[in-house]
């Protein structure tokens, strides 16, 4: 008799090597064998798997595990995942699958249930199939909800699971999703309307059709908010996310290219499977403002925060805001002196961010690319569902306080209802994007890239803030920030390759670059002399020589020279601006060197 989990694996073996093809084929079957045991492990309860590369380019795919409540899968379970994706032949496949099980204590013979969607990529459907081979070689039943953005995914999971308890979620549809979400938005947006239009950059993703759906359920003439819907082709696969998408505007610090607005117009762009979001605008001058993650944290966090004093509340719930190393620093002393709340900071990585989210009473996270979202602990919803208000003013705001626990996707970051919360806080405080941005200036920073002999040396403590190895290299960065006004840095291995990145901020930008490089400099830092280029969001390649630097230049289209040229060592970084300059009329070596200094 055939092992089924044998034949799933045969279907599709991994590649032999490193070769450029299709990689992903072997370890979808597999995603779909320890889906399957994760949901038997827990009983049968649903589990979700997206397949998606986010915001990296069309070409590139992946696939991410969702938990029963919607959130990420459990860390011990990576670990799990990873060995089972590297198993190298059919049969090791099935003798790691069955260990598991026995080392878990999984009954095989139970019922095992998975959800599974994916974004707008030509490869998408290719590896469903992967996928699905894996699902019924384990026996397990599975629901396809074809095109969905991520969040929607973590939507229909954690209603799934909820379905008939106390701690229903809401209906698992899409139409559900888009009623649930709509209504909420009419209802904490009260008798206040927005203060002109927004433009949503999709893109080019799964987010346009699914916008353009949830656009039906917020009327313009009912909400008074026009939304007008830009990159939202999803007919050309190969379009997506390149020149738009939240990721673009963070990268290069512009809008798209395709952008028509003016100045003081609200914009904002999603990334390509809509879990991130960020806003900006052009000021008075036509100059590019951004308002990235650290911006929407602060105004969510001070509007929660007016909404439980003026409900009442304010001596039964806390609000804390959740940051990584990487917040600018202005924002965080914004949020501890100005609205005098609390400050958490994890290691790098959504799911630190969330688990510490978790353990407040109201948690709010995101992370300056723009993910995030705001969890409220279950013993203040039944705080906030139980209280009897005690005058009108209290009660109005009350019911705007449940109204935006229906907006947020609790269950993970989602650019769709995150921009609607945006929304209302700004309609409630009658501002527009330019008196956001003028609620704290952030302090200018630099992160640089120095590639070392073997990251794995470099060890951190407190949030990867502080350096514990090599020995003596956290006290001379230290001496280091001293120097500058409001100085900060630190350094943290990369997590793919043999680098570390610094980062470092300080009052000025010539400071903040400055001690950049110094901390770059340091002694037991081992650096690579010579400098590179870093092409903007695609990193698409490191060169390591003025004359590599030359021929890639004149090689690449014109939109891949817009990237980031980095020094490491005794050599200063240089922003956008500067590499156009250096490159701008390079047509020999003589003239690129001419132009060099």
């Amino acid at each position: 008799m055939s092992d089924p989990i044998i034949d799933a694996a045969q279907k599709h073996p991994p590649p032999e090597g490193l070769v450029y093809t299709n990689v992903l084929d072997s370890v979808l079957v597999r995603v779909g064998l320890i889906a399957a045991l994760r949901s038997r492990k827990l009983d049968g309860k649903y589990i979700g798997v997206m397949i998606t590369a986010s915001h990296n380019p069309p070409e590139d795919n992946g696939v991410k595990l969702v938990e029963p409540k919607g959130d990420m899968l459990e860390e011990s379970w990576e670990v799990i995942s990873t060995e089972m994706a590297n198993q190298t032949s059919p049969e090791a496949v099935s003798k790691y699958y069955h260990k598991i099980a026995e080392e878990q204590k999984i009954d095989l013979s139970k019922p095992a249930n998975v959800v599974v969607a994916r974004d707008t990529r030509a490869s998408g459907s290719r590896l469903l199939g992967c996928l699905l081979d894996g699902l019924k070689g384990a026996g397990a039943e599975y629901k396809d909800y074809g095109f969905l953005t991520t969040p929607q995914l973590h939507y229909m999971v954690r209603c799934l699971n909820t379905e008939g308890t106390s701690e229903a979620y809401g209906i698992p549809t899409e139409v559900g999703y888009y009623e649930k979400f709509s209504s909420a938005f009419k209802k904490a947006m009260g008798s206040r309307k927005p203060n002109g239009g927004l433009t949503v950059d999709c893109a080019n993703g799964v987010g346009g059709p699914k916008l353009n759906e949830l656009i039906k359920y917020l009327p313009a003439k009912e909400t008074g908010l026009e939304i007008s819907v830009t990159n939202d082709n999803v007919i050309k696969p190969e379009a997506l996310n390149v020149d738009c998408g939240a990721d673009y505007v963070k990268t290069n610090q512009r809008a798209p290219p395709s952008s028509k607005t003016g100045p003081g117009d609200r914009c904002c762009s999603l990334d390509g499977d809509a879990d991130r979001v960020v806003y900006y605008f052009k000021d008075e001058q036509n100059v590019f403002r951004l308002l990235d993650g650290d911006r929407i944290a602060t105004l969510v966090a001070s509007f929660f925060g007016d909404l439980v004093r003026s409900s009442g509340l304010a001596d039964q719930i806390k609000i804390g805001v959740v940051q990584t190393a990487y917040a600018n620093g202005a924002a965080t002393e914004y949020v501890e002196k100005n609205l005098r709340l609390p400050v958490t900071c994890t290691p790098t990585g959504v799911k630190y961010l969330h688990h510490a989210a978790q353990k407040l009473d109201i948690g709010v996270y995101f992370e300056a690319n723009g993910h995030g979202t705001a969890i409220f602990s279950q013993n203040t919803l039944n705080i906030i569902q139980s209280y009897e208000p005690k005058s009108p003013s209290e009660a109005e705001n009350l019911e705007i306080l449940r109204a935006c626990i229906d907006l947020i996707n609790q269950a993970v970051g989602d650019a769709l209802s995150d921009f609607l919360l945006v929304e209302v806080v700004l309609a409630h405080k009658r501002w527009g994007p330019q008196e956001w941005l003028a609620t704290y200036t952030d302090l200018p920073n630099r992160l640089s890239k120095v590639l070392v002999k073997d990251r794995n040396i470099f060890k951190t403590t407190d949030a990867e803030r502080k350096l514990t190895k090599p020995d003596g290299v956290q006290s001379q960065i230290d001496k280091e920030v001293q120097k500058f006004r409001q100085g900060r840095s630190f350094a943290r291995a990369s997590g793919t390759e043999d680098a570390v990145r610094v980062y470092a901020e300080a009052a000025t930008k010539a400071e903040a670059e400055d001690l950049a490089r110094k901390v770059s400099e340091i002694n037991g830092t081992p650096v690579l002399k010579t400098p590179r280029l870093v092409y903007g969001e695609k990193n698409m390649a490191v060169v390591v020589t003025e004359r590599d630097i030359f021929e890639e230049a004149l090689a690449a289209e014109e939109d891949d020279r817009e990237g980031a040229l980095e020094y490491s060592s005794a050599r200063e970084s240089f922003d956008l601006e500067d590499l156009h300059r250096v490159l701008a009329g390079v047509t020999t070596m003589e003239s690129l060197a001419g132009r060099w200094a």
